[in-house]
């Protein structure tokens, strides 16, 4: 090959690699797309991180960890928060759980302060309590939300004291897992809200917050599983608030009943002490095993031995399922029961009567 020939080729080559260092350095000045998205994505997450700082703020000095006392003796502690204060007390939400085996009961503060505080009003189904302290103690009040507006993937966070007071203040941070699940236990159903932030013993009774620094659920350790990690429960902020007024009171929450006594279809040990016999086509709904005189099912003509299948066309397939539906209604409401009599499914209108 002749050096014209290799001059030729060489300075093709090196225009080649010229042309496209050019072309490279004009389309990342013009159209610099990866850059943007680095940057826009570093930007966003920086305001996210920004957002969290904010609400944890607006709440965290609100958040108390509750000290249960019996005769004196510490009982157990978990947490709560400072939700309202007038020219008296100020006003703390927590667990039931949390105060049920105590007489006495003192809250630590973000501060540091511990102060004595009284019990209000407590509800065993819905695990709520008011506790009241000396308004002038209060550091902060936390801003009640809207429970009915989360969606699933808000982040959120919680505050309280996991393990107790050496832990006081914690926050954890997750999304929301499932806005309107109902879980069973003891024999209650409940609708929760569901999260992965971490839920520990000692966070019971504390807030779960969303990125407007808002309280949109009460942490439930009770309503959590041992076994699983990830999967904590928040009782709706909105639930909560159906009940404050009677908590704050001291008044017990009147909800309706059907004047029944119950069991499980398929405890067929209790029917048969009861001796109750059903037919084995019968796998869902609850038997009436004894009728109050005169009660709401008395009045409409419901009989012992009859099987609930549903209210108001939701099936029951277990007697904490039927008190769950029950409990959606007020006493004075009437309600459509579906129920089974020799063989033959029965329909009556009923008037919800109060407990």
């Amino acid at each position: 090959m002749d050096k014209k020939r290799i001059l030729k080729y060489f300075l093709f080559y090196v225009f080649t690699i010229i042309s496209s260092i050019v072309a490279v350095i004009l389309y990342l000045k013009y159209y610099p797309v990866e850059s943007k998205v680095i940057t826009e994505t570093i930007n966003k997450s920086v305001v996210s991180e920004q957002g969290v700082e904010e609400a944890i703020k607006g709440v965290y000095d609100s958040v108390v960890t509750v000290q249960s006392y019996y005769n004196g003796e510490l009982v157990g502690t978990g947490s709560g928060f400072v939700y309202k204060k007038d020219d008296k007390y100020g006003y703390v939400f927590t667990n039931n759980h949390v105060i049920e085996s105590a007489t006495d009961y003192k809250l630590l503060l973000q501060n540091g302060e511990e102060v004595e505080a009284k019990l209000l009003g407590s509800d065993e189904y819905s695990d709520l309590a008011v506790l009241s302290m000396d308004k002038d103690k209060v550091i902060k009040v936390a801003n009640l939300g809207d429970s009915d507006l989360v969606e699933v993937g808000n982040t959120v966070f919680t505050v309280g004291s996991p393990m107790g007071s050496n832990y006081s203040g914690s926050v954890t941070r997750g999304i929301i897992s499932n806005k309107d699940k109902t879980i069973e236990t003891d024999s209650v159903v409940t609708k929760v809200i569901q999260t992965d932030a971490a839920i520990n013993p000692g966070n019971s009774g504390g807030p779960l917050v969303n990125l407007a620094g808002d309280v949109i659920g009460i942490t439930s350790m009770k309503l959590a599983t041992e076994e699983v990690e990830g999967m904590g429960f928040a009782i709706p902020i909105n639930d909560a608030k159906l009940y404050v007024q009677s908590l704050e009171n001291g008044e017990k929450i009147a909800r309706p009943i059907l004047g029944v006594s119950l069991i499980n279809v398929n405890d067929r040990y209790s029917l048969y002490r009861n001796r109750i016999s059903i037919n084995s086509d019968v796998e869902e709904g609850v038997v009436i095993a004894k009728l109050e005189d005169n009660g709401a099912a008395d009045k409409a003509g419901l009989k012992v031995g009859d099987v609930i299948t549903k209210i108001d066309n939701k099936e029951v397939n277990s007697i904490s399922k039927l008190r769950y539906y029950l409990y959606q209604y007020s006493i004075g409401d009437k309600v459509k029961v579906t129920y089974i009599r020799n063989n033959k499914t029965l329909e009556a209108n009923i008037k919800l009567e109060g407990n």
